[in-house]
């Protein structure tokens, strides 16, 4: 088994590029996974893992192996260059490198009366991961994210997530794609937005539904609003006329879970 001591190690440095920058992902293919329940949960949802890193003191071969099989590429690597790597403050003492999935939308398998989630131009990746959280708790169809402002194997979305980014079904494409496909699939679009709205829950969403959310700054383009079927709100009782997009969200795919019986 290849072991890893130092920091300066060329395939060490190479990983840092793997946290820090998204082009080294894109012209990669691959990107890191830190934690147990992370790598399972991407192993379980068919991402092929190129190489797994371990602290021995810190989690044994064996347990390496149940999570993330016996055909993986194991190195150890001390203390010292896993706080090189590693992204959050709590440590398990493993990674893994995984490849990319294209996340296109003619990749999606949807089924007969799918629920799906749109989000457009959702900056923050602490957002992103409460959105896939949410759309995890909910076993949505997909998640769609339209003119996305950052790459989904962003460190920041994989940690928030908690591992959610590998368990929904997820695609990324332009606004103007995204509306194209939903009509081209018969897709009802209802758009979470301020103008021509009507109350969410006096809508039918037991047929197949996209529900899409925009920025909590700007709201939804006006793409979104002149291809809606329905513009929906939530009601405001306080001063503010908008909340989080994740708890928006929220609010909405589990109305649409109620009307189908869960």
């Amino acid at each position: 088994m290849k072991q890893i001591s130092s920091t300066q190690n060329p395939f060490i440095k190479s990983l840092v590029q793997l946290q820090e920058k998204a082009k080294a992902r894109r012209q990669s293919g691959t990107f890191l996974i830190e934690g147990q329940r992370e790598i399972m949960l991407a192993t379980k949802g068919g991402y092929e893992l190129e190489s797994v890193l371990f602290v021995p003191e810190m989690i044994s071969e064996a347990e390496v192996k149940q999570l993330a099989g016996r055909q993986a590429n194991l190195t150890e690597i001390n203390r010292e260059v896993y706080q090189k790597l590693a992204y959050r403050d709590t440590t398990e003492g493993i990674l893994a490198v995984a490849k990319s999935k294209s996340l296109r939308l003619e990749d999606l398998q949807l089924g007969d009366n799918p629920l799906i989630l749109v989000a457009e131009a959702t900056e923050k990746p602490g957002n992103l991961g409460a959105l896939l959280r949410t759309a995890d708790a909910a076993n949505l169809d997909a998640v769609i994210i339209a003119n996305p402002k950052s790459d989904m194997y962003n460190p920041n979305i994989v940690r928030s997530s908690v591992g959610c980014l590998f368990t929904n079904q997820i695609a990324t494409a332009s606004t103007q794609e995204v509306i194209d496909f939903l009509k081209s699939k018969g897709i009802a679009i209802y758009c979470a937005t301020l103008q021509d709205s009507t109350y969410y829950h006096t809508q039918d969403y037991s047929t197949p539904t996209a529900l899409v959310v925009g920025t909590e700054a700007t709201g939804l383009t006006h793409e979104w609003r002149d291809a809606s079927t329905k513009n929906i709100i939530i009601p405001m009782q306080g001063e503010i006329d908008s909340m989080n997009v994740s708890v928006a969200a929220a609010i909405l795919i589990f109305e649409a879970k109620r009307q189908r019986g869960f």
